[in-house]
């Protein structure tokens, strides 16, 4: 269901309403009472974003020295209205010069309230494109002083934009160099045992573009997933092709993408955006091939003393590396200083977080390095708590490596003028949650 806003209220963090507009009748214009009493006066805003009071429903956000206030008295979709919230900031700074805050909205009431008759109609959320509404919004806010940002230009053809297909991307776009970059980046997410045991694993990916293309050209993707390969075998008559395949889980697409197609033919069909933006995501959580495996080994000796080894072995290609590689092991709190042996990188106990944290700025495929270290502990009196171990943590970045198998089997670019276009693609891995028990 949509938002279906009642009333939106913009107040400064005294609580003072600076502007305001009802969408409905449905709610009293002392709404915003309940908001100041109940949530502001309380010091109880940092909790949560969405907070019920009486019949009525107030989802906010600070932004800047601005507080942001969606009122709905009925069952609303909250991410809906937050990301409504976002879009018009978004929207509100490019007509005051990149700025949003108390003064900003003092300066320009009469631009904000036509904005707020565009961009929601009846509680319900329209167009908050800037591109679009500044073709028949022409009138320039007042912008900082502090704002380096220069105007925007308008954009051509209102008709097509606001009610054809392609309202993200204008037309007489023309690049000397017809370039288009594609990175798919990944974050693994892993909780692994002492003996080394997957207990947990997926993968979260999306794919991202930046695109400097002229004219509208019309690009189609091929991936290695399972579905589509099975549907170009079927539609060319031949068997699939031998090697990895992938099933994508929880696909989600930009609103570029051709989903008529992508049922029909299950390719990627596309015409992008100019510049930089996020085609797909996806996740997955089968076949998943973890970069790194952890091996540790803590043992305790009586009281004031631990000893700590930890093993790292690289599983990608050998002709691969991660780049900066941390191991955070957990110490108990009363830890007084460490000694350490490594193969390679720097190690160092950290005591704000009550961890050694060993830094490898460089690891190598195929490889393995050890830490080894020697925990004093402080000895008290008192009888102490047993040492929960919590999990060791790492954090890394492989570059051209995807956890998941994920490749790029074609990127065409198809367009009337016929010119050539240049294609970059990359792969990254980075450590979601990696984590393993000691």
């Amino acid at each position: 269901m949509p938002v279906a806003a009642s009333a939106i209220y913009f107040l400064n963090l005294r609580g003072d309403v600076l502007i305001n507009r009802l969408y409905r009748d449905d709610v009293g214009g002392n709404m915003v009472d309940a908001f100041r009493t109940h949530i502001m006066q309380t010091k109880d805003l940092g909790t949560c974003p969405v907070r019920q009071i009486g019949g009525c429903s107030f989802l906010y956000m600070r932004i800047s020295n601005v507080y942001i206030v969606i009122v709905v008295s009925s069952n609303a979709n909250a991410a809906c209205a937050l990301k409504f919230v976002v879009e018009a900031v978004g929207l509100f700074k490019s007509y005051f010069g990149g700025a949003f805050d108390e003064d900003a909205i003092r300066n320009n009431f009469v631009l904000i309230y036509e904005l707020l008759d565009e961009i929601m109609d009846f509680g319900y959320p329209q167009n908050l494109s800037p591109e679009i509404l500044k073709l028949y919004i022409t009138q320039e806010g007042v912008r900082s002083p502090f704002s380096s940002k220069p105007p925007d230009k308008p954009v051509p053809n209102a008709t097509l934009q606001v009610t054809g297909a392609v309202g993200w991307r204008r037309e007489g776009l023309v690049y000397k160099k017809n370039e288009v970059f594609l990175d798919i980046v990944e974050s693994v997410n892993l909780l692994m045992s002492s003996k080394g045991s997957v207990l947990r694993c997926d993968v979260t990916g999306k794919i991202l573009m930046k695109c400097f293309l002229s004219g509208m050209p019309d690009l189609k993707l091929g991936l290695n997933d399972k579905i589509g390969l099975e549907k170009e075998s079927q539609i060319k008559a031949r068997p699939t092709r031998s090697g990895k395949t992938i099933e994508l889980d929880d696909v989600t697409f930009h609103q570029c993408v051709n989903l008529t197609r992508f049922n029909s033919e299950k390719t990627v069909s596309f015409v992008p955006p100019d510049g930089e933006f996020e085609l797909m995501k996806y996740r997955i959580t089968e076949g998943v091939s973890l970069p790194f495996r952890v091996l540790p080994t803590i043992k305790e000796l009586g009281r004031t003393r631990l000893e700590v080894n930890v093993k790292v072995k690289s599983a990608f290609g050998v002709k691969m590396f991660a780049m900066g590689v941390v191991v955070k092991v957990p110490v108990p709190k009363q830890t007084a200083k460490a000694n350490f042996q490594v193969t390679t990188g720097r190690a160092k106990y950290n005591a704000s977080i009550d961890c050694l944290v060993w830094k490898i700025r460089k690891f190598p495929g195929q490889t393995e390095a050890t830490m080894s270290a020697e925990v004093e502990l402080i000895s008290t009196m008192v009888e102490k708590k047993a040492w929960t171990r919590p999990p060791i943590q790492m954090e890394f970045q492989v570059p051209m490596f995807t956890a998941s198998g994920l490749r790029v089997r074609f990127l065409k670019v198809w367009e009337k003028n016929g010119y050539n276009t240049v294609e970059w693609v990359r792969y990254i891995t980075r450590a979601g949650s990696y984590e393993i028990r000691c």
